[in-house]
């Protein structure tokens, strides 16, 4: 398999620092020094909230925050679109706010399903894609909101992807989300992996538990989500699908060849997923939002590639990834607690006229 040296280096680099930052080993305990000036400077940003030195916009409809304290995937997006399916399922018309992270526009942006996720971001275009509801994105939370608003008059709810660190945008309701990994050592960015500190829980209207979560403090009521995944669709049209357990046995009885990549904030649980599917295969994990390229796969050596949904929306622009029919895209299947939603509707409702500062 073609890999250059600095994807390679890169790879190995992410996986170093996760690692890093799940203990508060040598590395961590370095970059200290660091992290407190980065709590000094959040503390600093929450004063000036409190005070008044800056006021959070308020928006005509109400807003729902799904975020987390953590850097890297804890499983927003698989969040955000159920929540976006479960509150169309009750009436509402929702739309999602996201910054994009990944993407090249400076400006907010409505998203093209058939659009380039190097524009607008891959999770962006995966909500929008598979939902369907309008999203926006841009740095400006609140200038893409707007946006959407205007664009889309009938929206009656926002949904602010990876929103609980933009503090300027009003909200009715928080929901952090914390998967297997925990709040790792503890320590901000960049000695751990924390955007926010620990007791940021406190404030939160909701915690979600993604998997088997370690012990973690929560003052907020809590719901589960549990992710697997059970089939994969072939990437070239027209599409078939296969079972991951026939998968398996023809894997058996062909000795195919597989290659699992991806580019997720932790592709250890995707890896894992698999491999409970009795699959065996060779792993690559990029960074997070890298760009999957045709030359990685050039060399012929896999029978199969199996790619999760938010790398796969990357790959539909380029021809050659695109008519691979080596190429296999895996959807993870969602399932949350209906309670959660029950939460939401009654918060929603009892707060229609009124939104809270982060």
């Amino acid at each position: 398999m073609s890999l250059g040296l600095t994807t390679a280096l890169r790879s190995w680099a992410h996986r170093r620092v996760r690692h890093a930052w799940q203990q508060r080993g040598p590395l961590a305990c370095l970059l200290l020094p660091l992290t407190l000036l980065h709590r000094l400077w959040r503390a600093l940003r929450a004063l000036g909230y409190r005070i008044g030195l800056a006021a959070p916009v308020r928006l005509a409809v109400p807003v729902i925050v799904v975020g987390n304290l953590s850097v890297g995937g804890t499983g927003k997006t698989p969040l955000v679109i159920e929540i976006v399916r479960a509150l169309r399922a009750r009436g509402w018309s929702p739309g999602v706010v996201s910054g994009g992270y990944g993407g090249r526009s400076r400006h907010p942006i409505l998203v093209d399903p058939a659009g380039d996720a190097a524009q607008c971001g891959d999770e962006p275009l995966l909500i929008r894609c598979v939902t369907g509801c309008p999203v926006s994105v841009g740095r400006d939370r609140v200038a893409a909101a707007r946006l959407l608003l205007v664009m889309h008059a009938s929206c009656n709810v926002l949904i602010a992807d990876d929103g609980l660190q933009h503090r300027r945008l009003a909200r009715n309701l928080e929901i952090a989300i914390i998967n297997w990994t925990g709040l790792g050592n503890g320590w901000l960015l960049p000695a751990g992996p924390l955007r926010d500190p620990p007791e940021r829980l406190r404030q939160v209207d909701a915690v979600v538990l993604h998997g088997a979560v370690p012990v973690v403090r929560i003052y907020s009521p809590f719901y589960r989500m549990r992710t697997s995944v059970h089939e994969a669709t072939c990437m070239m049209q027209p599409a078939r699908q296969i079972a991951l357990a026939d998968l398996a046995r023809e894997q058996r009885e062909q000795n195919l060849r597989l290659l699992a990549l991806c580019a997720i904030g932790t592709p250890e649980r995707f890896f894992s997923m698999l491999r409970e599917q009795g699959l065996h295969f060779d792993e690559l994990a990029l960074p997070d939002h890298d760009k999957i390229d045709a030359s990685m796969l050039a060399s012929g050596r896999y029978d199969r590639v199996l790619l999760t949904e938010k790398d796969a929306v990357k790959c539909h622009r380029d021809s050659r990834l695109g008519h691979d029919e080596r190429i296999w895209v895996v959807p993870l299947h969602s399932q949350l607690d209906a309670a959660l939603i029950d939460f939401i509707t009654a918060r929603l409702g009892r707060d229609s006229d009124g939104s809270k500062a982060a």
